[in-house]
């Protein structure tokens, strides 16, 4: 107890000595390059150590231990700034929209209405029908499937299961 009392009493004398003075500057950040050259087309660097590379997140958070937003704020960037080189950021996104991504779905429409249409509209409502229902990768069992004797439609065709050189029936 003795001990922290005279810690207590040099910590205030500190302060007390203080007070009149102006604060002491922080460390002034010099950037590893200016923040205009920092965003090339092919990378970006960051401005801690110089690190080129595509993308910046995974970077300063593991090195610097930063977030995103404590990286801007801690070098004055807007919030607009690329932390991502543009070509990387336009090759991900052409490979969403090729993959579907971003689109919304069609809402199917109702068999009545098509059937109403036209003779034609039916097969298509029954065919809209049988992409939009799951299909199991294989039947249940064999009684169920040789109940079910119908023509194959193009939208349900399979390639027969029959082995090579099997008698067929």
């Amino acid at each position: 107890m003795p001990d922290q009392l005279a810690d207590l009493i040099a910590s205030v004398h500190r302060a007390i000595g203080q007070v009149g003075q102006p604060p002491e500057p922080e460390e002034v950040l010099t950037p590893a390059v200016s923040v205009r050259r920092s965003v090339h087309r092919d990378h970006v660097i960051c401005l801690d150590c110089g690190h080129r590379g595509k993308t910046l997140r995974r970077h300063i958070c593991t090195r610097h231990g930063l977030s995103q937003d404590e990286y801007r704020q801690r070098w004055g960037l807007r919030n607009s700034h690329p932390l991502t080189a543009p070509s990387y950021s336009e090759h991900r996104s052409t490979m969403a929209r090729a993959r579907g991504f971003g689109r919304k779905l069609a809402a199917p429409v109702a068999p009545a209405k098509i059937a109403k249409a036209s003779p034609a509209g039916l097969d298509a409502a029954k065919n809209a029908k049988a992409k939009l229902t799951r299909r199991s990768s294989r039947p249940a069992s064999k009684s169920n499937v040789a109940s079910k004797v119908t023509a194959p439609t193009p939208a349900t065709k399979r390639p027969s299961r029959a082995r090579v050189g099997a008698p067929a029936g």
